[in-house]
């Protein structure tokens, strides 16, 4: 088991950064600049559904998956501080929405602190700990998926109010953050639910 999981460790690791690399890639070579809806949306959903076929159908990444600690998931969300604060930067300087910057921006910087919170406080056991993991777990999907409808509406409302997002460095979030962080909120449910069913 534990040779599986450093493989699987290995395999993630290295998938994950070259995938990161080619989203930095393609930011820097400007192959978002311009795109308009739907094709951002097509590609952070279907990025989104890679990860979650590979997480059902792919042995080695599932079980990688399965043996983490759940916390382990819930604490990759800390990273949408950093969003939550690049999108209120942005704001201020005009370059995004307020319909989009600063609710979202507070909503990730929220959600982000409730993360650590959440994992320094409870445990992910059936009881009160797991109800306290899937009330922020739900709470975070919701955030993610408002922000990502909100951006969606004024892109087409008018798609030049949204080019911050396709343009360095905030071209990472729909080609690689934001597919991870919707997949890891189906995951963390999934991992929940697996736990209360094996007690």
């Amino acid at each position: 088991m534990t040779g599986t999981r450093a493989l699987g460790s290995r395999e993630v690791l290295l998938t994950t950064g070259v995938w990161l690399l080619v989203a930095y890639l393609a930011g820097a070579a400007g192959l978002l600049h311009g795109a308009r809806p739907p094709m951002p949306q097509v590609l952070l959903f279907g990025l989104t559904a890679v990860i979650l076929i590979l997480f059902w159908t792919v042995a080695v990444f599932r079980q990688w998956i399965l043996a983490l600690d759940v916390r382990a998931l819930v604490l990759i969300h800390v990273t949408r501080i950093v969003a939550g604060v690049a999108f209120l930067i942005r704001y201020r300087r005009g370059e995004l929405p307020y319909d989009f910057a600063v609710p979202g921006g507070w909503g990730d910087i929220a959600v982000g602190l409730a993360a650590i919170a959440v994992c320094a406080l409870a445990r992910p056991d059936p009881g009160a700990g797991r109800v306290w993991f899937l009330l922020w777990n739900a709470a975070g999907l919701v955030d993610i998926l408002f922000v990502v409808a909100t951006a969606s509406r004024l892109a087409l409302a008018d798609p030049s109010s949204m080019d911050a997002l396709l343009r360095l460095p905030l071209s990472l979030l729909p080609t690689f953050l934001v597919p991870i962080i919707i997949a890891t909120h189906v995951m963390i449910f999934a991992r929940l639910r697996g736990a209360a069913a094996t007690r």
